[in-house]
């Protein structure tokens, strides 16, 4: 291979020449293979603790991932902000610049995945009891998350310097890391939890591993990135005018992600007050709780397309902003909704015919409660596919308000449809529908009520980005004509 074609594959891509459609193809295909890569951390997790353990292990690691999420809203924060910075100055060429936001968000990074280290491990076990986590999972819990917060610095520094490639074009590098350390992941998922019986700790111990083997390689390419990065000492004091572009931009981001992760705790509270009646008669409220895990597993991996068309989306929006270039904007956000909606149509159609083989990966079915845990979960999951439509027409003008920076309505209208609307309506759906057969309430108006709320989103970011108010918002607004 030339060094002109590894520099194609392996280089930052010039978002802002060339077809729109095979531009953002070129890096959404890598982007959505690296993604399904690094889902594969988690899902590998529950997989091998749900199969090998039992579905209270696997209802323990569902159980703690809202409260991680909570924490690590930094990551968005800055990587939101930082991945903005980068591509529109990427796309105006202004590398002075971009070596410095780089450099800050070094810094930045470090400072504060050490702080949540320190305070995410012992408030651990709190905000379980908080949750309500029944007895039976709570040390599977516990155990999980404190080694989960152990690995903040490695997850920290993969997710802003993914972000940072992203926003130059880089997309094929990560990839190979991905598969790489996923692949590490499951063999050492299965070593931890089997031959060397450390149970649901030892899946945490395995996934933190590898992330920081993940950080660590993305840093070594950024750093051999010199034509395009410089990274120095003098770079890497924080400077206050780029933390402020940063916080103006991810904060809205992240106060969404946070104010989001919070619901969901909630929510996990409200699923775990649900009984279901289990094979031999007796009411259990753990096996709800694993229904929604496996649910929420098959739907982690079926949003992928969506959310790597939205990256590739906001990356192209960012560079063509930097350059001027609103034309081809507009052409990429109806590439990326038509794209969305057709892969999601496919997507509805294969759940709702193969949903409950899916589920089987993470369900023994051998296990008692296994056979219940399938029947009652199928019709929860065929409520829930019909919000990736709705997520198409959300994550396409989000690509686009991310790219412009314009982060701030995406915010109001996520928080209002999820607090102010889901976690009442949630609450409402589930009391109101209390039966024999259901003495909690039926657990299918969790779903009902994220169907109507993601739908009301969707409709509201749609509307904002037919304004055009985000054309306003561009950093390099100099350079920006309409």
């Amino acid at each position: 291979m030339t060094n002109n074609k590894k520099q194609s594959l392996f280089g930052a891509r010039d978002m802002t020449v060339g077809r729109p459609l095979s531009a953002m193809m070129w890096f959404a295909v890598p982007l959505l293979i690296g993604n399904i890569a690094q889902l594969m951390y988690n899902t590998a997790d529950s997989i091998v603790v749900g199969r090998m353990i039992s579905s209270n292990a696997l209802a323990a690691v569902g159980a703690s991932t809202p409260i991680q999420t909570l924490f690590f809203v930094f990551f968005m924060t800055v990587g939101t902000g930082v991945s903005v910075l980068v591509s529109q100055h990427f796309g105006a060429k202004d590398f002075e610049k971009l070596s410095q936001t780089v450099g800050t968000a070094l810094t930045l990074t470090l400072i504060v995945t050490l702080f949540i280290t320190a305070i995410g491990i012992p408030l651990s076990q709190p905000i379980l009891r908080l949750t309500k986590v029944a007895p039976e999972i709570m040390g599977y819990a516990r155990d999980y998350l404190l080694v989960m917060f152990i690995g903040t610095v490695g997850q920290g520094f993969y997710n802003i310097l993914s972000g940072i490639l992203r926003g130059m074009g880089e997309s094929i590098f990560p990839l190979i890391v991905l598969i790489g350390t996923a692949l590490l992941n499951v063999a050492l998922d299965i070593l931890f939890v089997g031959p060397l019986q450390m149970e649901v700790a030892g899946a945490a111990i395995a996934t933190i591993i590898c992330q920081y083997i993940s950080a660590a390689v993305c840093l070594i390419r950024l750093l051999k990135m010199r034509e395009t990065v410089k990274v120095s000492r003098a770079v890497l004091r924080p400077k206050k005018s780029i933390i402020a572009q940063i916080a103006k931009i991810g904060l809205p981001s992240g106060v969404q992600q946070g104010i989001l992760s919070t619901s969901y705790i909630f929510v996990q509270s409200l699923i775990n007050s649900i009984v279901i009646f289990d094979s031999a008669g007796m009411a259990s409220n753990t096996i709800f709780a694993a229904i929604n895990v496996a649910i929420s597993k098959v739907d982690n991996i079926a949003m992928l397309p969506n959310q790597a068309f939205s990256m590739a989306g906001a990356t192209f929006a960012g560079q063509n902003i930097g350059a001027g270039r609103l034309d081809r904007v507009k052409q990429g956000f109806k590439i990326i909704l038509l794209t969305s909606l057709s892969v999601s149509a496919a997507l509805i159609v294969l759940i709702t015919l193969f949903g409950g083989d899916l589920m089987k990966l993470f369900i023994d079915i051998n296990e008692p409660d296994g056979p219940l845990i399938i029947a009652r979960g199928v019709p929860m999951q065929r409520i829930m596919v019909w919000c990736y439509l709705a997520m198409s027409l959300t994550q396409a003008s989000g690509g686009v308000l991310r790219g412009a920076g314009d982060t701030f309505p995406v915010m109001c209208f996520t928080i209002i449809g999820t607090v102010f609307m889901r976690m009442p309506m949630a609450y409402f759906m589930v009391r109101a529908s209390k039966s024999a057969e259901f003495p909690a309430g039926n657990p299918a108006g969790v779903y009902w009520s994220m169907l109507i709320c993601f739908t009301l989103v969707a409709g509201a970011c749609g509307v904002y980005y037919a304004t055009g108010r985000w054309k306003r918002k561009a950093l390099e607004r100099a350079a920006v004509r309409s």
